[in-house]
């Protein structure tokens, strides 16, 4: 094999590598929460985790908005009009 290749190989490994471990670490998920909302007489809820209380909290909201709305504009109105119905804060990882 020519040492290019390898070098491309291993460079290729640490990449992944290093995406893996800063995705899976704990201390990028430090807060863990599960938010409700409803929306246009639909209501669902999600769970996030972020490294702060805020990212958690609105990571949270747009994913549960994502499901219930219908475009990009419902979802925008969803997550910035609507406070949750709920919010319960789980044990971080």
């Amino acid at each position: 094999m020519k040492k290019s290749v390898l070098l491309g190989i291993v460079f290729v490994a640490l990449v992944i590598g290093a995406v893996v471990y800063t995705t899976m670490s704990a201390s990028s998920s430090r807060y863990r929460v599960q938010v409700c909302v409803e929306f246009q007489g639909r209501s669902n809820c999600a769970t996030a985790a972020a490294a702060t209380e805020q990212g958690a909290l609105r990571t949270a909201q747009e994913n549960a908005c994502a499901v219930i709305s219908s475009g990009v504009t419902d979802s925008m109105q969803c997550g910035n009009l609507n406070r949750p119905v709920s919010v319960k804060w789980l044990a971080g990882k």
